[in-house]
């Protein structure tokens, strides 16, 4: 029986524009960029950068970083889009899923399972080395970890009972000091309680506010404090 292979990973988000654009910018020829390309470890044809160039072809993520290299830009730079997924951050830091599961304490089997899946498994202070490895943000690392919908279920939960008990489950998704989370969600859940005082009446259609997103909340009162990664 044969072994059923694994799916191919997408390919890498790649604008011939922009290859075109910083070839022609630094008085390249398709050649020259091939022999670049060569010195950092990617050895092919003239004819590969001309249909890269003309959209025919895709690079690997080997040749995407190489080609990066030999135009002396970074990779999203090349991109034609911003980074969306977790492998699209780790190819703009021209790394290799071995050296980013190495650096962040993860085995290499489930980080590729991460990335193919979109899932995060990894615990809090992996999360944490993940976020600084790639250089995310807060939201960011929340949103290719596929992570948001669980903070925002979180974070309804913290207004509509007790805070303390979502202060660890909210703490292995958002990697921040536990004091500081403390801080947030008390203040996030005193933001969202009805006041309720004898004789005061409830404020007519005209009056009310429409309420903030919670998570838009989280993440405002979150950034007023110092964090290691940024929000």
């Amino acid at each position: 029986m044969r072994r059923r292979q694994p799916p191919s990973p997408p390919p890498v988000p790649f604008s011939p524009t922009a290859v075109r654009a910083h070839r022609t910018g630094l008085g390249l020829t398709p050649a020259q960029v091939a022999e670049g390309m060569a010195a950092h470890g990617i050895r092919l044809l003239p004819a590969h950068v001309i249909g890269w160039e003309a959209g025919e072809i895709r690079p690997s993520e080997e040749e995407f970083i190489a080609l990066s290299r030999a135009l002396w830009c970074p990779p999203a730079q090349l991109m034609g889009a911003s980074p969306a997924t977790l492998r699209d951050f780790r190819v703009a830091r021209e790394l290799g899923q071995e050296q980013t599961a190495r650096r962040i304490g993860m085995a290499l089997p489930a980080y590729e399972r991460a990335e193919a899946t979109g899932r995060w498994t990894g615990d809090e202070e992996q999360a944490r080395e993940l976020a600084r490895v790639l250089g995310l943000g807060l939201r960011t690392l929340l949103v290719v970890t596929d992570r948001q919908e669980e903070l925002d279920r979180r974070l309804r939960q913290c207004v509509d009972g007790r805070w303390q008990g979502q202060l660890k489950p909210v703490a292995r998704l958002v990697p921040v000091p536990g004091e500081i989370l403390a801080e947030v969600l008390a203040q996030l859940q005193n933001d969202h309680r009805v006041p309720m005082h004898w004789g005061a009446s409830e404020p007519g259609p005209a009056e009310r506010q429409p309420e903030q997103p919670l998570a838009d909340r989280f993440w405002e009162l979150l950034s007023r404090h110092p964090t290691d990664i940024p929000v």
